[in-house]
């Protein structure tokens, strides 16, 4: 079971790279810093894919990962509540992508979460047989 948990973060990370990352053209028309907003979280997610692939047992990837989502997450409901100062300044309309994109986070979110707070079960479970 938490090596599915494992998982979902990898793949939730790459979901999310890859919307922002297709994204990020269209929100540099917007502004210099929403777009670099954009190029950050896709490298910031992609890294964590990478990551936690090779190393599904680190504290600080699955740690970074509950980070980066929630800071996403955070960030949009700013951005849609009034505007993200620098790298967002106007209130953006609510639109089905975001919403799908908060989505897959939120699960990204959840499953680094209970990865992180049961770290030792996490070890134990991971580790090849025959060890």
């Amino acid at each position: 079971m938490t090596s599915v948990r494992v998982d979902v973060v990898i793949v939730t990370c790459a979901i999310s790279a890859g919307i922002h990352g297709a994204l990020a053209p269209e929100h540099f028309d917007e502004g210099t810093g929403a777009g670099v907003g954009f190029v950050a979280a896709t490298v910031l997610l992609a890294g964590l894919a990478v990551a936690l692939t090779y190393r599904p047992t680190s504290r600080v990837a699955l740690g970074s990962a509950v980070l980066v989502f929630a800071g996403l997450i955070g960030s949009y409901a700013l951005v849609v509540a009034t505007g993200l100062p620098v790298l967002h300044p106007e209130a953006e309309p609510v639109d089905a992508l975001a919403l799908f994109t908060k989505a897959i986070e939120a699960v990204g979110l959840a499953a680094a979460s209970t990865l992180v707070w049961r770290r030792p079960a996490l070890a134990t479970t991971l580790q090849p047989k025959g060890t």
